[in-house]
């Protein structure tokens, strides 16, 4: 019983060791098309020579809301109206509540990849390039309202770069 054991931990090791030289590599879900998160770096290394022409900060949402969905895309919106009036005004900066459940919304929830409710940014360059992320963080900092408004102003300052 003990080679029995040994060989199906040898077997679960070697196992393990290839799913992370799998997922470390890039074939797993290396799909370009998708703007994945190595696409949003490309683009965030290019812009430093390439001008950010507009930031959409976007909280999509379903038809019932949670009470983390509801107090997310407040504190998001009160963290732009707060911090960045003058980008607002001038359209630099926009937000938008978005109920991705919609079918007039379908061409943006494709465009962002949206699957649940959820915090993005997309970034439109004076190059026409764009990037696209979903901000996964900000869920971790909602009861705390101070944290998650310096949180979330940080990342949008480094986009405006």
């Amino acid at each position: 019983m003990a080679v029995n054991e040994m060989n199906f931990k040898s077997l679960a090791l070697v196992s393990v060791l290839f799913l992370m030289l799998l997922f470390s590599s890039g074939c797993v879900g290396s799909d370009k098309s998708n703007n994945s998160t190595s696409d949003v770096v490309l683009n965030e290394e290019n812009s430093v020579l390439n001008e950010v022409e507009k930031i959409e900060v976007i909280h999509f949402h379903g038809n019932n809301q949670c009470w983390s969905c509801i107090t997310m895309g407040d504190l998001a919106e009160e963290t732009v109206n707060t911090y960045f009036k003058d980008e607002l005004e001038s359209g630099k900066i926009t937000f938008q509540h978005m109920n991705g459940e919609l079918s007039e919304n379908y061409d943006i929830v494709k465009k962002y990849g949206v699957t649940s409710s959820s915090l993005w940014l997309g970034v439109y360059y004076k190059d026409g390039t764009f990037s696209k992320e979903q901000n996964i963080n900000v869920w971790y900092k909602l009861n705390n309202k101070e944290d998650f408004m310096a949180y979330l102003k940080g990342v949008i300052e480094q986009k405006l770069g």
